[in-house]
C-alpha cells in the first residue's frame, strides 16, 4: 500500500470514528448545582407572604395608569434598552458566523491572461498565448476534533448571555422608572403639606400681629411666627427642585428630552398604593428568575466551550478541497466539456511546534473559566443579599410609616387645640410654635416614608428578578426570524 493510500485510509477511518462518536476535545459543560437556602430568614419575611410570586408585570399591582404608561414608553424608547438589543443582534450575527464554518466554502473564479515568452529565454517562443478560465474553488474543514462545534457552542452561550443582559436591563429600567415616578409623587405630597402649612402659618402670623396691636402679646410672638413661616417657605424650593430632577430623570428613561413629561406629571397625583399582599417565592426561584444569575451561568458555559476551542489546536486539522474550471486558449472553446480541469483531495495541517503558545492559551481559557465560575457564585450570593435587604427594608419602613401616620394625626389635633388655647389667652405662643413645627416635620416625614415604602416594594420585585419575562416574547420572536 502506497503512502498516499495509507494516509487516505487513516483519514477516512479517523473521520468516520469522530463523526460517529462525536470526537470533541475539551470539557463538556455541566450546569452548576448551586445549593440555595430552603427559605428566607424569618426577620426578612416579616409581613410578607410565601407562595408563587407574580412578578411578570408587578407594576400593575400599584393600579396606577400613569405608571403603566411610563413603563410602556420606556420599553419602546429607552436608549439603554435599545443599546442592549443592538448587542443582542450582534451576538446573534456572531453565532451565524461561527455556525457558518460547518459548511463548505465555495468561491467562483475566473481570469484571462495574454502571455509572450522571451526570445532569449530557456524556451524561446515568439507566439503570444491567451488563456481563459472560469470555475469554482471549494474547501471544507472536517470538524474531527470539535473546534467548530465548540466555537458554535461558545457563540450560542454568548448569545444567550446577551439575551439575559437585555432582560437584566429591562429589570433595572422598570425599577428606575417606578422609583423615579414614586419620587415625583412623594415630593408632590410633601409640597402639598408644606403649602398647606404655609397658609396656616400665615393665618397664625396675622392673628399674632392683631393680638400685638391690641397689646395682648409681645413683639417676640410676631417674630417667632415670621420665623416658622419663613422656614416652611424655604423648604418648598428645595422640594420643587428635587421634583424637577425626578421628572427630568423620567423623561430620559422613556427616551425623551428631560422636560418632555412636565405636562403629564406636574398635575399632582397620589403616591402609588402599597396596601396589597406581597408574595415572595423561595430562594431557589432566583436561579431562574434573576437575569444577572442566568447571564453569569451562560458566560460560564461559553468560557467552558472556549477551552475546547483552544484544546483543538493541539490536534490535526483536516480539510477537503477541490477545484473545477473550464480553461481554453480561445474564448470560443471555453464552454467545451473538453476544456474542463479539476482537482480534489484531502489535506491535513498540524501545528507541531508553537513555542508552548497553544498549551498556554489552554491554561488561559481554563483560568478564565474558573473566574467565570467564581463570578457566578458571587452573583448568586449578591442576589440573595439583595432580596434579604429589600424585604427587611420594606418591613421596617412599613412599621415606621404606621408610626408616623399616628404621629401626624396627633400633631394635627395638637395644633388645633393649642391654637384655640392661644386665641383664648390660655397658653403662650411658644407652645403654638412648637406644635406647628412638629406637625410640619411629622407630615413631611410621613409623606417621604409613604414614598419610601412604595420604593422598597419596587426594590423587592426588582431583587426577585421581576419584569423581564413581560417582554420576553420580543426576544423569542426575533430568534425565530
Amino acid at each position: 500500500m502506497g503512502r498516499k493510500q495509507a494516509f487516505l485510509h487513516v483519514f477516512i477511518i479517523s473521520l468516520s470514528a469522530c463523526c460517529f462518536w462525536g470526537c470533541r476535545v475539551g470539557p463538556d459543560y455541566e450546569r452548576p448545582d448551586y445549593i440555595m437556602p430552603d427559605q428566607w430568614h424569618q426577620t426578612a419575611v416579616q409581613g410578607l407572604t410565601d407562595g408563587s410570586a407574580n412578578l411578570q408585570t408587578w407594576w400593575n399591582l400599584f393600579e396606577d395608569p400613569t405608571l403603566n404608561k411610563l413603563i410602556e414608553q420606556a420599553t419602546a424608547e429607552n436608549l439603554d434598552l435599545r443599546n442592549a438589543y443592538a448587542s443582542l443582534t450582534e451576538a446573534r450575527a456572531l453565532l451565524g458566523i461561527a455556525a457558518g464554518e460547518k459548511w463548505p466554502t465555495v468561491d467562483g473564479t475566473g481570469f484571462y491572461s495574454r502571455d509572450r515568452a522571451s526570445d532569449n529565454g530557456l524556451t524561446p517562443m515568439t507566439d503570444k498565448t491567451n488563456l481563459h478560465s472560469i470555475g469554482l474553488d471549494s474547501s471544507w474543514e472536517i470538524d474531527v476534533f470539535g473546534r467548530i462545534s465548540r466555537s458554535v457552542e461558545s457563540a450560542m452561550a454568548t448569545l444567550e448571555a446577551s439575551e439575559e443582559n437585555y432582560r437584566d436591563v429591562l429589570v433595572s429600567l422598570y425599577s428606575d422608572v417606578a422609583q423615579s415616578y414614586i419620587d415625583v409623587r412623594s415630593l408632590q405630597a410633601r409640597i402639598r403639606y408644606a403649602e398647606n402649612n404655609v397658609k396656616a402659618q400665615r393665618s397664625t402670623l396675622e392673628l399674632t400681629k392683631n393680638r400685638r396691636e391690641a397689646g395682648l402679646v409681645p413683639q417676640l410672638d410676631v417674630h417667632q411666627a415670621e420665623l416658622i413661616l419663613a422656614s416652611t417657605e424655604a423648604s418648598i424650593p428645595v422640594l420643587r427642585q428635587n421634583e424637577s430632577k425626578a421628572i427630568h430623570r423620567l423623561g430620559v428613561l422613556v427616551g425623551q428630552p428631560p422636560a418632555a413629561l412636565y405636562e403629564t406629571l406636574t398635575n399632582a397625583g397620589d403616591i402609588p398604593d402599597t396596601q396589597k399582599e406581597v408574595i415572595v417565592g423561595l430562594p431557589a426561584d432566583l436561579l431562574r428568575q434573576r437575569p444577572d444569575i442566568r447571564r453569569a451561568e451562560r458566560t460560564l458555559a461559553a468560557q467552558t466551550a472556549d477551552i475546547g476551542v483552544a484544546t483543538a489546536a493541539l490536534y490535526p486539522q483536516f480539510s477537503l478541497s477541490g477545484t473545477f474550471a473550464l480553461e481554453a486558449q480561445h474564448l470560443d472553446d471555453a464552454g467545451d466539456w473538453e476544456s474542463r480541469t479539476w482537482g480534489f483531495g484531502p489535506s491535513m495541517r498540524w501545528n507541531l511546534f508553537a513555542g508552548n503558545r497553544i498549551r498556554s492559551n489552554i491554561k488561559v481559557q481554563e483560568a478564565q473559566a474558573e473566574q467565570a465560575m467564581i463570578q457566578y457564585e458571587q452573583t448568586v450570593l449578591l442576589a440573595l443579599e439583595d432580596v434579604e435587604n429589600a424585604m427587611v427594608a420594606y418591613a421596617q419602613e412599613q412599621d415606621r410609616f404606621q408610626s408616623l401616620e399616628k404621629a401626624v394625626v396627633a400633631a394635627e389635633k395638637s395644633v388645633e387645640l393649642v391654637q384655640t388655647l392661644y386665641e383664648n389667652g390660655l397658653t403662650d405662643f411658644q407652645n403654638v410654635l412648637d406644635m406647628q413645627r412638629s406637625m410640619t416635620q411629622q407630615q413631611d416625614q410621613f409623606a417621604a416614608s409613604e414614598g419610601q415604602v412604595a420604593k422598597n416594594l419596587v426594590t423587592i420585585y426588582t431583587s426577585l428578578g421581576g419584569g423581564w419575562n413581560a417582554n420576553a416574547s420580543q426576544v423569542q420572536s426575533d430568534e425565530e426570524q
